[in-house]
């Protein structure tokens, strides 16, 4: 029936399990005649299933379609279809591909069998219809009662064309109609009567009556028994696929009798293949060898007692917070220049990589967080280096867990992928640190949806690195074979009965080079394969197709989708989430491989409550982990996995029932939005939403809170020793670390710091400014042990001997009180070079420059120190950089926005009214979206400031009002508007006059005026 209202085309109601046919959640099992088109179904929807729609796949929204049937055009877009499918959980994929090689239409209980069996699995029979809904809240399917649709662009992706040899995932080869196409009346009906088939008049019922044999289990269990050993053998290697192989000139008499029958039937001289209806009957009615209903079960590789995993992660945040320091101290007096393409070249990150005393794949995470961070930029300078940003002079005084906190929000939101450096982009250019190419819009979405997954487990539990990557491939509908071992497509390699990766569970593949940071693993890993074994997931080589049997019978060359490596973009995600869990160890979001509290946090999810789990005394593994955390740097890096649920990525809220998305009344695992939003389920149908950087930012400054009392506190002493060193037992409090790092270097870093005093080491504070008298009493106030005689003697002696040099500018001259020291210059066959001659009995004039010349005197052993044009010494302290203010790099998002409710409860009434408009009905009087009649008084005015800010409550609260606006023709108009976001100089609202949504230029619009008339 059709509504007055809004001349929607309405379908019946049904009283099956289904509900009413077409709804977003219905499983369409009832048994009305359902809508005859998709767009007839869309309309048929209500608005929160439209919204729901719009929210799963926002690019339809882009721009705002005009009515329903632009709608249902749109959303079977090649590449909008293509990018859903690639969003679908394993199951759900599954399904569609079930739905691609069955008829069109299909019945609801023909679907069932091709995915649950004849056999009617329970697990399967209980998770289909939620998938089902997933496809139709989706648009992928539509249909009511016994008559699914999948849409025509969904089945021709998921369903290569039936004249190649290549397959679906399914294994299926063509039907039968599709295989004899073409084939001779005169075949036909040889192959009928060898079946023991009546003829036919024409080809048509030849194809039907053979069709019809093929379908029917007793006739075809009797042909079976018929068929000799060897034919047999033959179908069980085709019958998962892949359903073509090969024949010689002259088959053996195996093949032959299949032939003959039409059980193989050719599609090329030399090629035969098995039709979809045959495998279908001897794989029990199966699509696929491996149904998968439920993401697969996660294994937990380690318990440790919260507390310790705390400390663990608490020392690793400690040391990322040093080590980006260090970083930035570094840069600030000798960054590197900026290449010619962009980014730092191989010799400077090297430099920087030993600097921090960690290697080179770490070094550029912690180079690009703090680039992400705004803590790091060029400077823009004509001699263009990379350096701190004011922003850094802030960051350093920061507590320790502020300034966690700012890396650790700047890295969750980060696109620039530091693990990609190394490799080289689409072009063949190489992929440098800091350089261009390294965003990767996925990376947001994998770090918060791992995290989300190790927050399902236990507090202190460290899951199986592989877990998480057969967890996220399963939401992400990759097949669980996919690059390891294949699970449901074997290949012939030896006789009849010998077929190799037909194994039942899924396949993996050692190694994981890519999972590490030391060495080249941190990449895109072409250069490491060799030496350590491709990464997780993906095969080391593709197995040769090859050998035949003692029949003369081959496979053809050809696999379906299961036996294949993993994708670029697969592999990609795989690469992305073995990142994350070791970056998150790297930050101290994990410990131990296992979440910490304050990583619960940092997502937005309460602390745990690990009472319980501490009164045990101690972790699984025996150690109470206050020593896990080492201060090299680099950190201890344990892989981890996920949370151990098996809920199903839905949020539609469907279960057996098939009901409305978001309802919640299913019965299915994760059917709920509540369960779709616990840790350790999949994501809501609407995909990822990042949060924003305000969010984030409350987020860490919540986990920042917890971290702070985990931190050591910064100590005001050190320890010296007599052999010239002095060891900080922990962090030292920045003054004294800064007056330390220059009078001692550092000799090796760690629990403690050890730091040693040489002459040169000396000398750089004498040049910084210090006296000697300084440098003692610095010591005997910061020291809790006596200064050591040797260390006074040093400095005494390098202070007694500091300055008698003086070197300025001539081009050079050395200055000395003592004639005699001049004159041991001089004698010295190692000052030939510096081409010296006495002026005076106290100077020497050189043809060096003053700095060269320093240096030169200071490599045969003096201590001359430079003067200025005074003749004052000339404190000399490293010069430090900054550049100007800079902002952070910007994400790149990934596809588009996901949208708000307000703005899809609008996009929702433009398209309801467009299609109004569109089927000529009228709206009615009394409805709320129909325009008031203009106040008396003419357009709108008041003031900018009233104006927006008048704007800014109705986009709020979403209330219409009328606004007075000049077109860009120079007309005056008013319209009836409801304000949706209002950013940028730019009015985004549901214009109720045009029934549209639209964007109208803030500086355009007049005024503002309620519904009643009264101007704001």
């Amino acid at each position: 029936m059709t509504t007055e209202r809004n001349g929607e085309a309405r379908v019946p109601a049904e009283t099956g399990p289904a509900g009413r046919t077409g709804a977003a959640g219905s499983t369409g099992r009832g048994t009305g005649p359902g809508p005859r088109t998709l767009a007839e179904e869309l309309r048929s929807r209500t608005d929160g299933e439209l919204a729901e729609l719009l929210r799963a796949r926002p690019d339809l929204l882009s721009p705002v379609p005009g009515d329903l049937t632009q709608l249902a055009t749109r959303a079977v877009n090649r590449a909008s279809v293509a990018r859903v499918l690639e969003q679908l959980d394993r199951f759900a994929v599954q399904t569609a591909e079930a739905l691609a090689v069955a008829p069109d239409p299909c019945s609801y209980d023909t679907l069932l069998t091709l995915m649950a069996g004849e056999d009617r699995e329970e697990r399967v029979a209980a998770e289909l219809p939620r998938a089902v809904a997933t496809l139709r809240t989706r648009a992928l399917l539509w249909g009511g009662g016994d008559r699914l649709h999948l849409v025509r662009t969904a089945r021709e992706l998921l369903t290569p064309a039936a004249t190649g040899p290549a397959v679906p995932s399914t294994g299926l080869g063509p039907t039968v109609s599709e295989a004899t196409a073409g084939m001779s009346p005169g075949r036909l009906q040889q192959i009928l009567t060898t079946a023991g088939l009546p003829t036919t008049h024409d080809s048509v019922t030849a194809v039907e009556s053979l069709t019809a044999l093929f379908t029917d289990r007793e006739r075809m269990a009797e042909l079976l028994g018929e068929a000799p050993p060897e034919a047999l053998r033959v179908l069980d290697r085709l019958v998962w696929g892949p359903p073509y192989g090969q024949v010689p000139a002259e088959p053996g008499p195996a093949v032959r009798w299949l032939v003959t029958r039409g059980l193989l039937l050719p599609t090329a001289p030399g090629t035969v293949v098995l039709p979809r209806e045959v495998a279908l009957h001897l794989r029990g009615g199966r699509a696929h060898r491996i149904t998968e209903p439920l993401p697969p079960p996660v294994e937990t590789a380690a318990e440790y007692s919260p507390r310790s995993v705390d400390a663990a992660a608490a020392g690793q945040a400690f040391t990322a917070v040093g080590t980006v320091d260090d970083l930035l101290h570094t840069w600030e007096t000798a960054g590197p220049s900026v290449l010619r393409a962009g980014g730092v070249s191989v010799r400077d990150l090297k430099r920087t990589a030993a600097a921090l005393d960690t290697d080179e794949p770490t070094a550029v995470f912690w180079i690009e967080l703090a680039f992400a961070a705004g803590l790091l930029a060029s400077d823009g300078a004509t001699d263009e280096r990379f350096v701190p940003t004011p922003e850094y002079d802030v960051w350093r005084t920061g507590p320790a867990q502020e300034r966690w906190a700012t890396l650790v929000s700047a890295w969750l939101a980060a696109t620039r992928t530091a693990g990609v450096v190394g490799g080289h982009d689409a072009k063949g250019r190489a992929l440098t640190v800091l350089g261009p190419g390294l965003d990767r819009s996925q990376a947001p979405e994998i770090r918060h949806r791992t995290l989300e997954l190790l927050a399902g487990l236990p507090p202190g539990g460290a899951p199986r690195p592989d877990s998480v990557l057969a967890r996220l491939r399963w939401e992400r509908g990759v097949p669980s074979g996919a690059g390891g071992g294949a699970a449901g497509a074997g290949t012939v390699t030896g006789g009849p009965g010998a077929v190799t990766g037909a194994g039942t569970g899924p396949g993996r593949a050692g190694g994981g080079a890519g999972a590490a940071y030391g060495g080249s693993g941190y990449g895109d890993g072409s250069r490491v394969q060799a030496a350590h074994g491709p990464p997780a997931g993906r095969p080391a080589a593709a197995p040769r197709r090859a050998g035949g049997g003692a029949d003369g019978w081959r496979t053809a060359g050809t696999a379906p989708v299961p036996a294949r490596g993993l994708s670029s973009a697969e592999e990609l995600r795989t690469r992305l989430t073995e990142w994350t869990l070791r970056e998150a160890e790297l930050l101290g979001v994990t410990g131990r491989g296992a979440l910490s509290t304050h990583g619960r946090v940092l997502l937005g999810l309460p602390a745990a409550d690990t009472s319980a789990a501490d009164t045990s005394g101690g972790d699984a593994s025996g150690g109470d982990g206050a020593d896990a955390v080492g201060g090299d740097g680099r950190g201890t890096g344990s892989d981890t996995g996920t949370g151990t649920d098996t809920g199903s990525d839905t949020g539609t809220g469907t279960g057996t029932g098939g009901t409305v998305p978001g309802s919640g009344s299913g019965t299915g695992p994760g059917t709920s939005a509540a369960a779709a939003a616990r840790p350790g389920h999949p994501p809501a149908s609407g995909g990822f939403s990042p949060r924003s950087p305000a969010e984030i930012a409350a987020a860490a400054a919540r986990a920042a809170g917890l971290l702070a009392p985990l931190l050591p506190e910064p100590l005001d002493h050190v320890l010296l020793q007599a052999d010239l060193t002095a060891v900080a037992p922990g962090p030292l409090e920045r003054p004294l670390a800064e007056t330390l790092g220059v009078l001692a270097d550092v000799e090796s870093k760690g629990g403690a710091t050890v730091y040693r005093f040489t002459p040169d080491s000396v000398r750089r504070a004498l040049d910084a400014g210090r006296t000697a008298d300084d440098l003692h009493a610095f010591l005997a106030e910061h020291s809790r042990t006596p200064v050591p005689q040797p260390l006074s003697y040093l400095i005494d002696d390098v202070a007694r001997r500091h300055g008698h040099l003086r070197v300025g500018a001539a081009s050079s001259y050395v200055r000395c009180e003592d004639d005699g020291l001049l004159a041991e210059i001089l004698a010295d066959k190692r000052s030939e070079g510096l081409r010296l001659r006495r002026l005076a009995p106290t100077v020497l004039a050189a043809g060096l420059d003053p700095a060269t010349l320093l240096a030169k005197l200071r490599e045969m052993g003096f201590a001359p120190a430079a003067e200025s044009a005074e003749g004052d010494v000339v404190i000399t302290r490293p010069g430090v950089h900054r550049t100007a203010p800079r902002t952070p790099p910007a994400p790149v998002p990934e596809g588009p926005p996901v949208p708000d409710d307000t703005l899809l409860a609008a996009t929702v009434r433009a398209v309801r009214a467009g299609d109004r408009a569109a089927s000529g009905g009228a709206v009615p009087a009394g409805d709320a979206t129909a325009p008031e009649p203009p106040a008396p008084g003419g357009l709108p005015h008041g003031s900018p400031g009233d104006t927006l800010a008048a704007l800014q409550a109705a986009a709020l609260t979403g209330s219409p009002v009328w606004i007075g606006c000049v077109t860009a023709e120079g007309t005056a108009d008013r319209r009836l508007i409801a304000p949706v976001r209002v950013e940028s100089g730019l009015v985004t609202a549901y214009d109720h006059t045009a029934e549209e949504i639209r964007t109208y230029p803030l500086h355009r619009i007049t005024g503002v005026a309620e519904p009643s008339g009264e101007t704001r």
